[in-house]
């Protein structure tokens, strides 16, 4: 018999020893298997998760999106944002995992303190087993549903912290590192997220700031002024989504300041009241003529004074109308308790229409200064015209008949002639009293030229968008506008729509012959080609008048046209 035949030989067989290791090595790579699995999972969590945070623009939804983002990624049953406002307080929470009834319950939002408060203090990552055993935490309000694991990181935007990101409760029982440096993770790219949500916003604030400065500018210098001041204040008001605006400007009360205009919760408060220049806020700002930004409690703590507000007012932006370098008043917009805070992004824009309506309202005050010169000198010219030409005579018949009454004879006629004296006398009293009531019914004087220019150059930064530069020489006077104000209109106009120029330079150069407006642009595209028809429009406006048109370079328009010389009666 075969030894290979025997029974001992049938089958392979293997030591027991190096089977076991096998079958641990074949577990350890199965279990790797499984966290790799596991942690790609995590990973494509956080790129959902990044991607959902940064597909919105909108500051509020996307606050919305990295709470509800960071509570399915770790597997948490609650989380939340504390935003964090210039003082250090919490200004906005958004949570998520709570129903409605629980948040009634509960009452009022967190106010940074206890736990969250620390996180809030020093801005490094928080992670507890159970929140309760750390000699921080204060506990909960009553109706607050009980949490036990608890993971805080910090948001920042531009090395700043924004907020923080809370999470409460995690599904498997403990939040891990690997929790902790995915909601690290999501908070940086929320953070890169929220600086881009922050810019659009700042660059949309400022597109409606400068919308609405031109909507002031213009408004102001239109035929009507209506009420300057409560334009201002309107605007003001919708632009910085405040719930009180004001206007302070000095008293005639030497040391006081008096609220002019008041809108918003608390106006009846503020309107019209005068107050010690030293004792306020808006005082501070006018002696400075430097905008500030802070909140009411902040500054009348500062001040030592109370307020003669009930409101529960906070955040609070103070701007100098400042025109002509000097302060002629302030501008206070403020928000009550509980809203966003201001920025200094919303400081810098407000500040800049702040100048801007300062500006109009000069304007607009010169302009009526003016037009009230013009009536008044011509009053004084009819009624010199009156007092010579007619009431003079008048005077005159009076007495010659007054003398012929003392030398009839018949009692008739002197009767007749007394009754002639007081109707001429009733003449002349009509006659003065005319005179007077000549506000009411001179026609407006017109509009000075260099009003119309610049309700034009209003016109092209609010809905063409140009960024427009003039200088204006010599003496214009209102005769010429239908020379200059259409034919300067049609020519931006033509530059907006046919060219990519953005900003434009307007000179009008006055002479005793002529007057002659260049419009420079720069940008691409050529006028004399892209608006040829526009351009013979122009040229033939201008030879109307008795002018000429000329493009050099296609990004140079000039036309003179002869000034007409009138009569001397005016005519």
């Amino acid at each position: 018999m075969n030894q290979r035949d025997t029974p001992e030989h049938e089958g392979l067989t293997f030591p027991d020893q190096p089977r076991m290791e096998l079958d641990q090595l074949l577990g350890e790579l199965v279990e790797r298997a499984q966290e790799v699995i596991s942690t790609q999972g995590r990973l494509r969590g956080l790129l959902r998760a990044t991607q959902s945070i940064t597909g919105s623009l909108a500051l509020p939804a996307l606050l919305r999106r990295l709470v509800e983002s960071a509570c399915e990624l770790v597997g948490a049953r609650y989380a939340a944002l504390g935003v964090i406002g210039p003082d250090g307080r919490l200004t906005e929470f958004v949570h998520t995992g709570m129903d409605a009834e629980s948040v009634a319950r509960i009452g009022r939002l967190p106010e940074g303190k206890g736990l969250l408060g620390a996180v809030v203090e020093d801005p490094r990552p928080v992670r507890l087993d159970r929140l309760q055993d750390d000699p921080r935490s204060t506990g909960f309000p009553e109706g607050h549903p009980p949490m036990t694991s608890f993971l805080g990181v910090p948001v920042r935007v531009r090395g700043e912290v924004f907020g923080d990101l809370y999470l409460a409760d995690a599904g498997h029982g403990r939040f891990t590192e690997e929790d902790e440096q995915l909601a690290l993770s999501l908070a940086a790219a929320a953070g890169s997220a929220i600086e881009n949500a922050r810019l659009y916003e700042t660059a949309r604030n400022q597109q409606e700031w400068l919308r609405a400065s031109a909507a002031v500018t213009r408004e102001l210098l239109s035929a009507d002024l209506g009420d300057p001041l409560g334009r201002v204040v309107d605007y003001a008001r919708a632009l910085a989504s405040a719930d009180l605006v004001s206007v302070t400007r000095p008293s005639e009360r030497e040391g006081y300041l008096r609220v002019e205009r008041a809108i918003g919760a608390g106006a009846e408060q503020l309107a019209g009241r005068e107050l010690l220049t030293e004792s306020t806020v808006a005082g501070t700002v006018f002696a400075r003529g430097e905008p500030r930004i802070g909140s009411w409690p902040d500054e009348l703590s500062r001040l030592s004074v109370p307020s003669v507000l009930t409101l529960n007012l906070d955040s609070v932006m103070l701007m100098p109308l400042a025109g002509n370098g000097t302060v002629a008043g302030v501008l206070t917009v403020s928000r009550l308790a509980g809203r966003p805070a201001f920025t200094s992004d919303d400081l810098e824009i407000a500040a800049w229409f702040a100048d801007q309506a300062a500006v109009a309202l000069e304007l607009a005050q010169a302009r009526a200064e003016r037009e009230d010169a013009a009536l008044h000198d011509e009053r004084d010219r009819i009624a010199a015209r009156l007092h010579s030409e007619i009431l003079n005579r008048l005077y005159a018949a009076a007495l010659s008949l007054q003398t012929t009454a003392g030398l009839a004879k018949s009692a008739v006629v002197a009767t007749r002639l007394r009754e002639t004296i007081a109707d001429l006398d009733d003449v002349i009293n009509h006659v003065q009293q005319t005179v007077f009531r000549l506000d009411d019914v001179l026609p407006p004087a017109p509009e000075p030229i260099r009003d119309q220019v610049l309700r034009v150059l209003a016109r092209a930064r609010e809905e063409w968008g140009l960024a427009v530069s003039t200088q204006l020489t010599g003496k214009l006077d209102p005769v010429h506008s239908d020379v200059v104000v259409p034919l300067l209109s049609d020519a931006l106009e033509l530059i907006a729509r046919h060219t990519s120029a953005e900003a434009v330079e307007v000179e009008i150069q006055a002479e005793p012959e002529q007057t002659t407006v260049t419009v420079r642009y720069e940008g691409a595209g050529d006028v004399a080609v892209s608006a040829a028809p526009g351009l013979a429009a122009l040229a033939e406006q201008a030879s109307r008048r008795g002018g000429t048109l000329t493009v050099a370079g296609g990004s140079r328009l000039s036309w003179s046209v002869p000034v007409k010389t009138r009569s001397p009666t005016g005519d």
